[in-house]
């Protein structure tokens, strides 16, 4: 009997399916570290603030929302980086920093060692995340993209639900530095593979941003973040609230003007003549600042408030993350077929009824199976609904030679939306004087996650999506004149 032999086009089919796959793996274990980073450190805040007992809460909050200022405004620029000296070299680098800062922080001295340290873990989460998806759109083909994308944003929901678990029984059986240590071995895994398997790509005309764009989206966001974490303490009304704010909308109006104007801009502000790019991004905003209030709110009432220990409250938390890790794949299969727009609409408007089942039934007694689980389900079917979605939305408008840093843009406006999700948490639930007005303080976030919710499915109705193909017709993107 004769052998088949697999003829040259099947073998190559082959090798691109199994490069594919591997592309897939490494980025998504990358997103999976980056946002487990996250996740474990909402669990781990309270053993953080015991270690740093002489902290604040506005001072400690900057363990959390340094990180993410910096992220958020360092992700634009590094895709710009990574599409100019090659997303494959851009994704190594990234991938170095943030492991060797990640054993920076579990071992710094003080406060601001650690948030010093967490500056530099954005730094190279930045570089991860717009290299990794630029690498996996590269690496598929365009007709299984949405599946692709929405796997990719999925490892960001799997964080969701393991980070929890994971983080509290870490803190429980030793402390919370070993949330930090548990990222090695990952990068290790990462760098190690990453370098014989990535394949490179780039654009070299692509600019660098000049480095005032840069500074004054972070100052802009720090300033802000800055006015909602100490409104307690301050007051609304008070002239520093206000002087913070204002000096914060001062220095995003230079960032507008100034990327009009220079020749490197930090942000294609272009980009945004895109239609769908457009209303899927102020999506993600809405959607990113009631997602972080959920999941940080949600940790604090179970310990706080139902009096969970770590460990319960992290086992509490996992559900809704859990439902997310188990259906985004899915409905990013669906969404191939029928388009992404119907399940963004029903996705917030799933997520707002979590937050409104959570305002209705949660009280002061822990009654966990009739009270929290039907919410947080809910909160987790719109989650695996809308967050994998959003960003196969914006990456499928983007043109090829924008891909980097289109996708950074989306990335780096959700995390703007979670700085302020967690700026609003801790000054919605600070200094509660009764168990009564921490059930108030409390429903005050969760109406948080109505206003995101219904305000993502009301953003989402514009959007053109269909099945089939990965990029939409110009005529139904594009709001503005078409990119260069």
């Amino acid at each position: 009997m004769t052998a088949t032999v697999p003829s040259p086009a099947a073998a190559r089919s082959t090798e691109e399916e199994r490069h594919a796959r591997r592309t897939l793996a490494l980025s998504g274990l990358a997103v999976l570290v980056t946002f487990l980073d996250t996740t474990v450190l909402f669990v781990a805040f309270p053993d953080i603030s015991k270690t740093f007992s002489s902290a604040g809460p506005a001072e400690l909050s900057w363990v959390l929302n340094a990180y993410t200022i910096a992220f958020a405004a360092l992700l634009v620029p590094a895709g710009k980086i990574a599409d100019r000296v090659g997303h494959k070299r851009v994704f190594l680098a990234g991938s170095a920093l943030f492991t060797l800062a990640s054993a920076a922080c579990a071992l710094a001295p003080t406060v601001e060692v650690l948030i010093g340290f967490r500056v530099l873990q954005a730094f190279g989460a930045a570089a991860l995340i717009p290299s990794s998806l630029a690498l996996v759109l590269r690496a598929f083909p365009a007709d299984r993209l949405p599946f692709a994308v929405a796997i990719w944003g999925a490892m960001g929901a799997a964080a969701g639900a393991v980070g929890p678990t994971l983080g509290a029984s870490l803190v429980e059986a030793a402390n919370w530095r070993w949330v930090f240590l548990i990222n090695v071995p990952a990068g290790l895994v990462t760098v190690g593979f990453g370098r014989r398997f990535l394949r490179e790509s780039s654009d070299p005309e692509t600019r660098i941003p000049a480095l005032a764009g840069i500074v004054s989206i972070a100052g802009a966001a720090s300033l802000v973040s800055l006015a909602v974490v100490k409104s307690d303490e301050w007051g609304w009304v008070d002239g520093r609230t206000f002087a913070a704010f204002l000096l914060g909308a001062a220095l995003f109006a230079f960032f507008l003007v100034h990327q009009r104007r220079t020749a490197a801009p930090a942000l294609d502000l272009s980009l945004f003549g895109i239609r769908n790019y457009a209303w899927a991004n102020a999506a993600t905003f809405a959607f990113g600042t009631a997602f972080t209030a959920m999941f940080f709110g949600s940790f604090l009432i179970l310990t706080q408030v139902w009096g969970y220990s770590v460990l319960r409250a992290g086992l509490g938390i996992s559900p809704g993350p859990l439902v997310v890790a188990v259906l985004a794949p899915r409905f990013g299969k669906l969404a191939g077929r029928i388009g992404q727009r119907p399940l963004l609409i029903a996705g917030g408007l799933a997520f707002a009824a979590g937050g409104v089942w959570r305002i209705a039934a949660m009280g002061a007694q822990a009654h966990y199976v009739q009270d929290y689980l039907p919410g947080t389900l809910l909160t987790g079917l719109g989650v695996a609904l809308c967050l994998p979605q959003l960003a196969s939305v914006t990456s499928q408008a983007l043109p090829a030679n924008r891909l980097g840093v289109g996708g950074a843009a989306n990335q780096a406006i959700r995390q703007f939306g979670g700085t302020l999700g967690v700026g609003l948490t801790i000054a919605f639930i600070s200094q509660p004087t009764s168990a009564a007005q921490a059930l108030d303080n409390f429903d005050r976030v969760w109406l948080l996650l109505v206003l995101g919710g219904v305000a993502t499915s009301l953003l989402s109705l514009p959007l053109v999506t269909r099945h089939g193909p990965a990029t939409l017709p110009a005529e139904d993107l594009v709001l503005a004149p078409e990119l260069p």
